[in-house]
Order: C-alpha cells, then sequence, then structure tokens
C-alpha cells in the first residue's frame, strides 16, 4: 500500500446502482476515491481495515435551514388564536419567532446538533441556505459572517461537508419597497452577499470539505436586477446557485398577478438558468416548466418531510423523470433528519397520489425503487454542491456509511435487498458508520442543546405559551 492512501475493505458495498461483493475501496490523500474494486481476493486485502456491515455512499443533504431545527416539533399545535386553517403562511409566522430569537452563540450549537443528527441519518454534506445576516434589531455585525461562520464551526466541529449559500433578501412580496419588522434579519443586496462569499471563502481556504454557492431566497423577495447580479456573480464565480421556487399555489398565483407568468415560466424566460442552478421545491410546476428546467439543465431539489409538513403538496416525480430531470433532496426545516425517511416518504407519496407501488422502480428504470432514488440523489448532490460526490467511484469523494449487521431492521433479510430493508422498513439507528472524505466521524451531542433551547423557549413544550414559536409568532 502506498503511503498516500488508506484502504478499507467491505464485503458488500453498493456500486454504481447495485450490490456487489468483496470490495477494496482505497482513498488517496485528497479524500477522494482512488481505487474502486470489486471480487477480490480476501489474501489480497490484508492491510486494508475491514468494515463491519454493508457499505452506502453518503448523500447530501441539499437543503438545510439549520436554525429550524430549533422548532421541530414545536408547531403542531394550533394554539390560541390560530388560523382558521393552519398552512405554510401561518407556519412562517412561527418560524420567524425563532428566527429573531436565536443569536449566532445559540445558531452554532443548534447546527451543531443538527449536523451530528445529519451524520447519524447517512448524509455527510448539506447545503446551508443561510439567510439570518443581522443581529436581532437588524443592524449589521461587525464582522458581516458572523452568522455564517457559526454555520462553518458547526460543521468542523462535527465533520459534515458543507456547502454555505448566503442568501438574497431584500422585500416582503412582489410588490413590496422593503421587509416588513420581522425580516430585518434577512436584508441583504448582491454586494453585501458577494462580500459575505468571499470572506467565508477566506477563512475557509484549505478546508476541503468546506465550500459556498449563493442562494436567492425566492422571486417575491428579490428584484430582478439584484437576482440578475447576484446569478451574474455566481457564474463568474462557478458557483452553484439555490433559489426558492414554486413551493405553494398562493406564491404562483401571486406571481402571475404580478408579472403575468408563473414563477419557473419566469425564470425561464427571464433568468440564465443553467447547469449551475437549483431549483428548491418546485412543487407546483407544470410539464412544460419541468421539460424547460431539464433542457437547461438545471436540477430540482425536493424535500419530502417538510413539503409534507407544511401542507405544500406533492411534486410530479413521474413527470420530471421521464425527462431525465436532475433532482436531489433535503430536509429543509428537519422535522426528519436521515435520507432514507426522505426518500420513503417521496415514493409513499407518489404511490397514495398514482394508487400503485414501486412508482420510482418504474419511472427511474431501475429494479429497485429504493435503488434508484439513491442513485438519482447522489447525481443530484453534485450539482446541488459543485463538488464530486456521485458515490463510490474513482475521483469522487470517499464520504460512506456502514450499515448495523446486527440491526433488528436488517437481520435474516437477504443481501440484495438490505437497501430496500434501509429506506421500507428500518430508521436511521441501522447507521452505524459515517465517513467523510475517507475519515470516520464520531458524532457527538453537547448537553448545551438543551439548555439553549430552554434559553430561546423556556422549559415549556406546549406550543400554547407565550415563549414557545407556536404562541403565533412575533
Amino acid at each position: 500500500m502506498e503511503n498516500d492512501q488508506t484502504q478499507f475493505f467491505a464485503t458488500q458495498a453498493w456500486l454504481d446502482g447495485a450490490w456487489v461483493t468483496d470490495v477494496l475501496l482505497s482513498v488517496g490523500a485528497d479524500g477522494t476515491w482512488n481505487r474502486v474494486q470489486a471480487n477480490v481476493a480476501l489474501d489480497q486485502c490484508a492491510a486494508a481495515t475491514r468494515l463491519a456491515g454493508s457499505v452506502l455512499p453518503g448523500v447530501v443533504n441539499a437543503h438545510s435551514h439549520a436554525f429550524q431545527r430549533g422548532i421541530a416539533g414545536l408547531t403542531e399545535h394550533r394554539g390560541a388564536g390560530a388560523p382558521e386553517t393552519d398552512d405554510f403562511w401561518s407556519w412562517r409566522e412561527r418560524m420567524y419567532a425563532a428566527a429573531n430569537r436565536i443569536t449566532p452563540e445559540q445558531l452554532e450549537v443548534v447546527a451543531a446538533h443538527l449536523y451530528a443528527e445529519l451524520l447519524m441519518g447517512g448524509y455527510t454534506h448539506v447545503c446551508e441556505f443561510q439567510y439570518l445576516h443581522h443581529h436581532l434589531d437588524g443592524s449589521q455585525y461587525e464582522d458581516p459572517t458572523e452568522m455564517s461562520m457559526a454555520l462553518v464551526r458547526a460543521a468542523r466541529s462535527t465533520g459534515i461537508g458543507l456547502t454555505l449559500l448566503p442568501t438574497l433578501y431584500m422585500r416582503s412580496g412582489f410588490t413590496a419597497i422593503g421587509s416588513r419588522d420581522d425580516q430585518r434579519r434577512f436584508v441583504s443586496s448582491p454586494l453585501s452577499i458577494s462580500r459575505i462569499v468571499e470572506s467565508v471563502r477566506q477563512q475557509t481556504a484549505g478546508d476541503p470539505n468546506i465550500n459556498v454557492g449563493v442562494a436567492i431566497h425566492s422571486l417575491r423577495a428579490v428584484s430582478t436586477p439584484a437576482l440578475r447580479e447576484l446569478a451574474e456573480f455566481a457564474k463568474n464565480g462557478g458557483l452553484p446557485l439555490h433559489i426558492h421556487v414554486a413551493e405553494q399555489t398562493r406564491e404562483v398565483e401571486e406571481s402571475v398577478a404580478h408579472s403575468g407568468l408563473r414563477p419557473i415560466e419566469w425564470l425561464l424566460e427571464h433568468a440564465n438558468i443553467d447547469e449551475r442552478w437549483n431549483l428548491v421545491h418546485a412543487t407546483h410546476a407544470t410539464a412544460a416548466e419541468l421539460a424547460g428546467v431539464k433542457a437547461r439543465g438545471a436540477s430540482i431539489v425536493i424535500c419530502p418531510s417538510t413539503e409534507a409538513n407544511l401542507g405544500d403538496g406533492v411534486f410530479d416525480l413521474p413527470a420530471y423523470a421521464a425527462l431525465g430531470g436532475r433532482w436531489s433532496i433535503g430536509s429543509d426545516s428537519h422535522v426528519t433528519r436521515a435520507w432514507p425517511d426522505e426518500l420513503r416518504l417521496l415514493e409513499y407519496s407518489q404511490r397514495l397520489r398514482l394508487r400503485e407501488r414501486n412508482v420510482a422502480a418504474r419511472i427511474l428504470g431501475h429494479e429497485s425503487s429504493a435503488g434508484g432514488m439513491l442513485q438519482a440523489v447522489l447525481d443530484g448532490g453534485c450539482a446541488a454542491t459543485g463538488r464530486p460526490m456521485r458515490g463510490i467511484a474513482v475521483g469522487q469523494r470517499a464520504d460512506f456509511v456502514t450499515l448495523d449487521a446486527e440491526s433488528t431492521a436488517l437481520l435474516g433479510v437477504p443481501s440484495q435487498h438490505t437497501l430496500d430493508a434501509l429506506v421500507f422498513s428500518a430508521s436511521s439507528a441501522t447507521i452505524d458508520g459515517v465517513y467523510v472524505a475517507g475519515q470516520r466521524q464520531l458524532p457527538t451531542f453537547s448537553p448545551a442543546f438543551k439548555s439553549t433551547m430552554q434559553e430561546l423557549w423556556g422549559p415549556r413544550s406546549d406550543a400554547t405559551g407565550e415563549q414557545t414559536p407556536g404562541g403565533g409568532g412575533t
């Protein structure tokens, strides 16, 4: 074995869409795979570390708002004075309660706790859609990267890879001049976002597991000139670009009223969308819009658990898959924090809508629904991060997880059905080893998370008390 590489041996590993046996895996000094060889004799692997349990590639969580982990489970009561219909927009008011309380120190604690959970859920990289830029009163921090670097420190302390996406936010709606008072922490400009990007780049130089992109919050939150300016900045820098779009029907209706076009329609006509663009949600996209996204080479980020939790709707995966469209997954508001949960819910939502089984297997051309979806999100994760994250293959980052061979959910399951059982019959507890760039990560949880939650909301856990985000927001 060469001195600049680490070797592993797996009795079973997921390579290029299928399970293979007796696999020798070599990681180079740069943290990428430099050798992946199946059906290797045991006597050739004496120097390799033997991995217990089946090996799967790490998955990118392509959409995260880390601070929202602080309200997971706390918005499920209607509360006094709740609107007749509880939907995304009423939830947003409660979410703002967290956005307008959390400090950089608290954000770092909450994010570190979340990132440890994501690692245990099989994610090895996260794209952080970061729009909390300012002090609680809306004034600027002396260091404009204060909140962003809290997320970087959290990622470094847990070992997860991070694509930080400083986010442009300018106004409260399509016709608004500025922001609401409870959006004052979000307000930014193309120039301020570009400066955050450059500063974070400087502060993380030399860290191969941290990179940056940019995000545009939504069409309703930015002006057309600003959108184009930031998009040009991203293009010139070769940065991935993310944007919320067509998540709710009300957003679509307001876009039509304002411009005569649906949100994705508008982007296709007025923005230079290309393979760097990642459209988050796209829940309410027409067949023509999906075809346009595919034609431009852009990607869609689907967040099944959040879209279900908020009552957004169901993404038309069959139509998009029929086009060969690229997509990834994210846990967004983090009501769940393991990728098998997201894939399970994505498939089940299609089954409920179409009243048939194994929808993903059919539309993705794979024998296994779980297998077809996993391969799709590996490809989509590369687009979301701008990094080589396509799984266990030479040149890709050496991210992988090992499954607990003694997990009750996997006991007795034939080896070729291990992934199916993980997605449709197990929990994240079946993952017992997580590796990022070839290095094993040991997620730990600090007691500071509990105390931070109590600082934010007090000891009460009901969603009607004034100190909880269920009390109607701020």
